[in-house]
């Protein structure tokens, strides 16, 4: 039983590599199917009924206190694996699915970017930082940029393959385009436009974690932000400088243009306009 639990794991695998789904999302999901096996040992994925999933839902996702973004995930991975390799319909949507917390972005203060940026002596980690936050890249889109995706004439960048296996064109600043041109002449990158130690290989994550705490620690002491904020505040200052909301859903590649929209609760700008009723006191 065990082994024919593993043949329909790895089908699932190589059904999801071919699909062209994410390396992260591949783990997920698999290690997701892992475990709902592993719960029911005593039985083969075509004995199972939503009666289990119920019990799996209950007695293993929330006893274990699992957070409600990991219980959809599992959700959707067994309904692909059931409709995809078993071929048949698992109906998991009889289970609600949890309210998800959608937190607000955090958005670090212009002025403060601006302090950190302009701070860094090294010209790599500047071009880094700085090219996030210029074009608002993901972390894995930063890592993945080739030499080829630049478009010095064009003054464009190709994001190949983001997330949703979208690709987009983004416009690069000349003041960007000027500190690139600097940063190639003295690192020669051969593949990757920002490599690591050794080149043609990618830069990676941990270091841009590190030097992203590095250098705004040095401007904020024990802050609370992530890479990722640095995004966030593109998205957030393009909109407060008066950017329509439909071209940041473009530039940072969302599907929905329900996610762009979250900005305009973090934005202060239109905000900071409103007249106080208190301003019309006498205290």
């Amino acid at each position: 039983m065990r082994r024919e639990i593993e043949l329909r794991l790895s089908f699932f695998e190589t059904w999801l590599r071919n699909q062209r789904y994410s390396e992260k999302t591949i783990v997920t999901y698999v290690k997701a199917i892992k475990i709902f096996f592993q719960f029911f040992k005593s039985k083969l994925p075509e004995q199972i009924t939503i009666s289990d999933f119920h019990s799996f839902n209950k007695d293993f996702i929330i006893k274990q206190g699992y957070s409600a973004s990991y219980q959809n995930q599992v959700i959707n991975a067994i309904k692909l694996f059931y409709l995809k390799i078993e071929q048949r319909e698992l109906n998991i949507e009889l289970i609600e699915r949890p309210r998800k917390y959608r937190p607000l972005p955090k958005v670090i203060p212009k002025e403060v970017i601006q302090r950190m940026l302009t701070s860094i002596p090294n010209l790599k980690h500047q071009t880094t930082l700085t090219l996030i936050y210029s074009c608002g890249l993901r972390r894995s889109e930063l890592i993945n940029l080739k030499l080829c995706h630049l478009d010095s004439k064009r003054r464009t960048l190709s994001v190949i393959n983001g997330k949703g296996q979208k690709d987009r064109v983004l416009p690069v600043s000349e003041k960007m385009m000027q500190i690139i041109i600097k940063y190639y002449k003295m690192y020669k990158p051969t593949v990757y436009l920002i490599e690591g130690q050794v080149k043609g290989q990618k830069y990676s994550e941990t270091s841009l974690e590190n030097i992203f705490h590095k250098y705004l620690g040095m401007i904020c002491k024990n802050h609370k932000y992530t890479l990722h904020c640095l995004r966030h505040s593109y998205a957030t200052h393009l909109l407060e400088s008066g950017v329509n909301l439909r071209y940041i859903q473009e530039l940072l590649g969302h599907k929905s243009s329900k996610t762009t929209e979250i900005y305009t609760y973090v934005s202060t700008h239109s905000l900071s306009t409103i007249r106080n009723p208190i301003d019309d006191f006498d205290l």
